[in-house]
């Protein structure tokens, strides 16, 4: 394992966490399965290669506790998940097949203790400030999973779990908000329930909804899901109607819907469903997000927090080389590395202008900062440098 040497006073603690168990989960009919272990072997090697590994705080991965995982889990959910490993395999695959896009080996179990438990554990030491950051590159992935039920390739819902951890079982350590940004480009409906009436936790959804018809369908991904009770105004969702959605209407949705929103709400922690999914190549996604892009939406992120207490963690992503360059440039955003070029940015998509309106306007009696008129100008102004944090980037 590689590990970083003695703190310059400008070197960023960034942690990484990968183990080759979690490479164990696997489909055992499909080996071209989307969600295959070649995802995180792409990142690890593109991290490896660019040396950027070796400038981090490396560790292995550990699995969860029962009563940790209890946090957002049904004991039911998790006795299924913690014992299907050791049945048969017509066990194992009739159990499946009753499931929402679920597959299960002999892998399965260790390696979905493994992902949740890997991100309680980076999460716990940026919350301690023993890390100023850290990237989990952690499978199965988690934000599709609820309370009794794993979906959508997930198994226990890595995020929720340790965000519920600091929450609930560490509160010594002063993370009493937490900022939930999950940018995979399908909603994020298991995280949103969990938190759905918590105030304590803002949940933020950018993803392509398609009136309900993109996965994981319905209508749990709507801008009308803003949360209940003392949760109401604590759940955003900000739906894509429509494929091709690029840097330019992601910049505009940070600048105008949730930089506001979380400088208002100043979170101890800030943790990121990373999926990488809504990449320019990725095909289950059909967006067009650059690895630029994604290294200026971190960045933004960044900012709200002075460079630290922020925790990735893996969802989605399914084409390798975009998956791996994505990744890539996020570790370098957090080490605070290289220069970041600026590609060509076109104008935000139209659609994207109408859906930033309708968001603002659901929650500005929550948020007042929403609550002003946006111009087109105003709204495609985000795709040029103006903003301090494009400035700086460009300076740097």
């Amino acid at each position: 394992m590689a590990i970083m040497e003695e703190d310059s006073p400008k070197r960023r603690r960034v942690g990484l966490i990968y183990d080759d168990r979690m490479c164990k989960h696997a489909d055992p009919d499909d080996d071209d399965h989307d969600e295959n272990p070649n995802r995180i072997r792409a990142i690890w090697d593109k991290l490896n290669a660019s040396g950027l590994a070796q400038r981090c705080i490396v560790s292995n991965g550990k699995e969860a506790k029962d009563n940790h995982l209890a946090l957002v889990h049904s004991e039911k959910h998790i006795k299924l998940i913690k014992n299907i490993s050791s049945r048969k395999n017509s066990t194992m695959k009739r159990t499946a097949k009753k499931m929402d896009s679920i597959y299960f080996n002999e892998g399965s179990s260790e390696a979905s203790s493994l992902a949740a438990g890997s991100v309680i554990q980076v999460a716990e030491k940026v919350a301690k400030g023993e890390l100023d950051s850290a990237f989990a590159i952690v499978r199965p992935p988690g934000h599709h999973a609820e309370e009794t039920e794993p979906m959508g390739f997930c198994l226990y819902n890595n995020i929720a779990v340790a965000a519920s951890f600091l929450l609930n079982r560490r509160p010594k350590l002063g993370v009493g908000k937490i900022l939930i940004v999950d940018w995979d480009v399908h909603h994020g409906n298991g995280t949103q329930k969990m938190f759905y009436e918590d105030p304590r936790v803002l949940t933020f959804s950018v993803h392509r909804h398609d009136s309900g018809k993109f996965y994981p369908y319905g209508n749990d991904g709507s801008y009308s899901m803003i949360g209940e009770g003392a949760g109401a105004g604590y759940n955003i969702n900000v739906p894509w109607e429509n494929d091709s959605c690029g840097d330019a209407d992601y910049f505009a949705v940070w600048d105008h819907i949730l930089i506001p929103v979380a400088r208002k709400f100043n979170p101890d922690l800030i943790m990121v469903a990373a999926g990488f999914d809504a990449a320019l190549g990725d095909s289950l996604g059909g967006c067009c997000l650059s690895p630029y892009g994604y290294s200026v939406i971190l960045r933004k992120l960044m900012d709200i927090s002075s460079g630290k207490n922020i925790v990735l963690a893996l969802e989605g992503g399914y084409d390798l080389v975009s998956l791996a360059n994505s990744a890539q440039a996020c570790v370098e955003v957090l080490l605070q590395d290289k220069p970041l070029t600026r590609s060509s940015v076109d104008l935000p998509l139209k659609s994207t202008a109408l859906v930033i309106r309708t968001v603002r306007q659901a929650l500005s009696r929550y948020w007042p900062v929403l609550a002003s008129e946006l111009t087109d100008e105003v709204i495609n102004s985000s795709c040029r440098p103006s903003s301090q944090t494009e400035v700086q980037l460009l300076l740097v």
